[in-house]
């Protein structure tokens, strides 16, 4: 703590780092002795043994520099050309899931223009209450069995704006530390393999009636991306996290196994993105900010069809990059496994200490050239449902056509 009683949460001493380093060589040497588990598919020939299924996702394009009411509308499109909301009976209860890792501004989080439009919406639609839910990243809060320390994830939201939009829309805020260590419970995922221990998720879950999940579209220095399926983690207790990110061989399969606990897989309506803006490298709090002259907003009632259509925008804004700014260690991290690994010990060493970081995985980095090489979608088509046959719905005029068909492109298997 400093000298005003604030926490040092996410400052290492030289020391520490060095710390860090060390376990990461000595790790490495070890890792033969890890464990054994399922191991990861790393290519994609197995996908075509995959049951095909229908699966839709509605795009609503939005021009650069438009305002609240433009996004409202590109929100209300997307989201009612996906659903006709018959789930949400008069008085139920809805809790929006955003995405608040960091104090920084969209898009390293929830656009909070679209999280406005979704309670609104909601709220019209029949919603009593609109629970705003989530808890922040690692690297600003600790949360053991003494309860929270540092900065709060409501003052995360305050500062990233989605507090202030979820309450000028009528919404509530939660922090899910503020419930207590004891205020998790065990939902262990229905896909089994990777997960050694169960997956801890809040109590509030299992109070309301519906998830509404409002995940980013960016990059992510040790998960390759951060969209739908990755943003399962926020709703973790830091025990969860720490397995995560220490048997770190397998995280992308475990994030995708982490999506089929049940009380997910009961009461996930929706999936929207604003898309606006993309975090194009770098992530999950800073990088490059890409702000194409038309913007997305995505919507899908499926969260792999969701994260197919956000991928493969995620990799349109990169691929549009001058080289320069996307290749290298340094502009975007995840292109070096030693970079991707060390900010994964960091990780781990925040949730943990020491000692876990002595004992985390390597995490493997993959390529970001197209959809079919990311491992947690592989393991999602597995565990949720088969291989999506993709339709794309447009749902106003503002995407062109040129667009559309790079999206069609993109989100079609290879023959």
């Amino acid at each position: 703590m400093n000298e005003h009683g604030e926490s040092r949460r996410g400052v290492v001493s030289r020391r520490e780092l060095c710390a860090i380093a060390a376990a990461g060589l000595a790790s490495s040497v070890l890792q033969g002795c890890s464990r054994k588990r399922a191991t990861p598919l790393a290519e994609t020939q197995h996908l075509r043994a995959l049951d095909t299924i229908d699966r839709r996702t509605a795009i609503a394009g939005v021009q650069r520099g438009n305002g609240v009411q433009v996004v409202e509308e590109a929100v209300r499109a997307a989201a009612e050309a996906v659903t006709d909301f018959s789930w949400l009976a008069s008085g139920d209860t809805v809790l929006v899931k955003p995405a608040s890792n960091s104090r920084y501004p969209y898009p390293s989080n929830t656009d909070p223009r679209a999280l406005w439009s979704m309670i609104r919406m909601l709220k019209e639609k029949g919603a009593k209450r609109v629970v705003v839910a989530d808890m922040s990243g690692a690297q600003y809060l600790k949360f053991d069995k003494n309860g929270p320390r540092g900065s709060g994830s409501r003052e995360i939201m305050q500062e990233n704006r989605i507090a202030q939009a979820a309450k000028d829309a009528g919404g509530e805020i939660q922090a899910f530390e503020d419930l207590g260590w004891d205020g998790f419970y065990e939902d262990a995922p229905t896909a089994m393999g990777f997960w050694i221990g169960p997956v801890m998720m809040p109590e509030v879950l299992r109070e309301v009636d519906h998830v509404v999940l409002m995940p980013r579209c960016a990059r992510h220095i040790v998960a390759g991306n951060s969209l739908g399926l990755k943003a399962a983690v926020g709703w973790w207790r830091h025990d969860s996290r720490l397995e995560y990110h220490r048997d770190a061989a397998t995280l992308q399969e475990k994030t995708a196994d982490a999506n089929t606990v049940p009380t997910l897989r009961q009461k996930q309506r929706l999936v929207l993105t604003s898309a606006t803006k993309v975090l194009s490298t770098f992530g999950p709090d800073c990088g490059y900010v890409s702000e194409p002259d038309t913007g997305l907003v995505l919507a899908s009632t499926d969260v792999v069809a969701h994260d197919m259509v956000s991928l493969a925008w995620l990799i349109e804004n990169r691929d549009a990059m001058a080289p320069h700014k996307r290749e290298g260690p340094i502009d975007d991290p995840n292109t070096s496994a030693f970079v991707a690994n060390f900010a994964n010990r960091l990780v781990t060493y925040w949730l943990g200490g020491l000692s876990e970081s002595f004992r985390t995985e390597s995490v493997r980095r993959y390529p970001l050239n197209s959809i079919w090489q990311d491992r947690t979608l592989q393991r999602a088509f597995e565990v949720l449902g088969g291989l999506p046959h993709l339709e794309l719905e447009f749902a106003n005029g503002s995407t062109p056509a040129l667009l559309k068909d790079k999206l069609r492109q993109r989100v079609t298997f290879p023959s």
